[in-house]
């Protein structure tokens, strides 16, 4: 629209001061309709950005939406231009919990604008639906979510769970207004410093005592390997002291002086013993007096 208007006024004042030019005379409705034909067409020419559409509007009413690229609309439309780009808010806020204690948090919420709904959001919402719908359900959210747990519960299973219900919370309503929310991101919690502490001291006792059981179950374990080894021992001993007697003994002693017998290399063989074994194999009694 401000082309065309442009291009009628430059139209009109070539005709007007045409008159009083001598050369322009008879050349000023050739130069003046080309003119007014140039900006008609440029009017009717509309380039988007990524990331952006085009909310088209025609004497006050919106005439649908176009995407990125380039468009041939009708040059009397007006357009807005919307993003629909990742945006991102941060929140800082002291919000209460469920028993009154005010807990500090560091919140950001992703959103980005639907093109399919852009028309509608700028024609019940406007340009500007981040402060007028985006940050204050975003707020409301947040305080909606931390009166409902404890301080404590918020602090031990705390971030995600947070997370997730301001998410639920909010992605539900900003959808119905054609905002999707991507994702919530808890940056900081802070509860007040007497809390913290005794939530702190509590899970350090807590660790101490998982750490002391393992110990114990450690040295349980210990001692049923001490005892099942000293059992095997036992066992061991006891079948040996049933299973060796002194006929095995000088069986194996004749075994080892056959060896001896057979072997070529020269060897000095001590016997003793009323067997006539070698000394170190003699079992009897009177190879123990010797």
């Amino acid at each position: 629209m401000t082309a065309i208007l442009l291009g009628i006024f430059i139209a009109v004042a070539i005709l007007v001061f045409g008159r009083n030019l001598p050369w322009l005379q008879n050349f000023r409705w050739f130069l003046a309709i080309p003119v007014l034909l140039v900006f008609f067409l440029f009017s009717m020419v509309k380039i988007v950005s990524p990331g952006y559409v085009g909310v088209l509007i025609l004497f006050g009413k919106i005439h649908g939406t176009i995407t990125e690229g380039l468009h041939l609309v009708n040059p009397l439309v007006t357009m807005e231009i919307m993003s629909v780009r990742t945006q991102e808010i941060m929140e800082r806020a002291e919000v209460p919990s469920q028993e009154g204690l005010n807990v500090g948090l560091e919140v950001s919420c992703l959103y980005h604008l639907l093109p399919q709904e852009a028309a509608r959001v700028y024609q019940q919402i406007g340009p500007r639906y981040q402060e007028v719908v985006v940050k204050p359900q975003f707020r409301a959210a947040i305080r909606g979510v931390t009166v409902r747990h404890e301080a404590r519960a918020l602090y031990t299973s705390g971030r995600e769970l947070v997370a997730s219900e301001i998410f639920k919370d909010l992605s539900g309503d900003l959808k119905a207004r054609g905002i999707m929310v991507e994702s919530i991101l808890l940056r900081r919690m802070q509860l007040p410093k007497a809390i913290e502490d005794a939530i702190n001291a509590k899970l350090a006792a807590d660790q101490e005592a998982q750490r002391m059981r393992f110990i114990l179950d450690k040295e349980k374990l210990e001692a049923d390997r001490k005892r099942i080894e000293a059992q095997g021992i036992q066992d061991f001993q006891r079948i040996v002291s049933l299973g060796i007697s002194d006929h095995y003994l000088r069986w194996k002693g004749i075994e080892a002086t056959e060896q001896l017998a057979k072997s070529n290399n020269a060897k000095i063989v001590i016997i003793g013993g009323r067997d006539g074994l070698p000394l170190i194999l003699n079992t009897g009694p009177e190879g123990t007096q010797r």
